[in-house]
């Protein structure tokens, strides 16, 4: 195989939060009183670190106040968790691929964050290790990938990157992996073909066709 390594992004790639995300974002801004991004650019804060996408969402708020932000955001983010959805066809690809890859998760999401999701999903089994934007260096750094692929002692030609976002796709560049772009999450297909990737998928089913030809 050409890639025992195959590492997901989560939101916008394995489960269909990216609206969700986007619109607590703005729901804890108007709470505050702050200028409301509007849903192109909260979308594309997803995958970035709590301090980057803050810095970016909400730039005239004094860091001191970031933790009532992330409160807001947690209560908005909670009252709509369980009715988030895997996208179609994303566990039996995910279960697929376990009997032969080695699957592993990078993810802008807080460990306690992507713990709850793995458990609620049911899909934690199928995932050999993650990282998450609160243990190491947040996308874009490759420090993730780097981890990953260290701990699984896989080299950059082993390894093969899946997410929706550019944040994730630039981390792949960092890192040195290929990397394929998901067009049916939180990024425009334009933005994520900047980045070069090896493939650009519509669907999961697209995704799923690709990597048993080339995966």
């Amino acid at each position: 195989m050409k890639y025992p390594l195959i590492v997901f992004d989560w939101d916008g790639t394995i489960i269909d939060s990216a609206s969700g995300i986007a619109e607590c974002i703005r729901q804890s801004a108007a709470d505050m009183g702050l200028a409301v991004p509007d849903q192109e650019r909260a979308r594309h804060l997803i995958g970035l670190g709590l301090h980057d996408s803050l810095r970016i969402a909400v730039p005239d708020l004094a860091p001191e106040r970031y933790g009532e932000f992330v409160a807001l955001y947690r209560k908005h983010f909670l009252a709509c968790e369980d009715s988030l959805q895997l996208y179609g066809g994303m566990q039996d690809l995910l279960e697929r691929l376990e009997e032969s890859h080695t699957l592993v998760i990078a993810t802008g999401k807080s460990r306690r964050g992507l713990d709850r999701a793995l458990d609620a999903t049911g899909l934690k089994p199928l995932f050999a290790a993650s990282r998450c934007a609160d243990e190491t260096n947040p996308k874009p750094h490759p420090a993730m990938l780097l981890e990953l692929m260290d701990e699984f002692q896989k080299g950059k030609d082993d390894t093969l990157m899946i997410g929706d976002t550019s944040h994730d796709l630039e981390m792949a560049r960092s890192a040195g992996v290929d990397a394929v772009a998901v067009t049916y999450g939180a990024h425009p297909e334009q933005g994520l073909r900047a980045y070069s990737p090896v493939a650009c998928v519509p669907s999961v089913e697209i995704l799923r066709q690709w990597l048993t030809t080339h995966a």
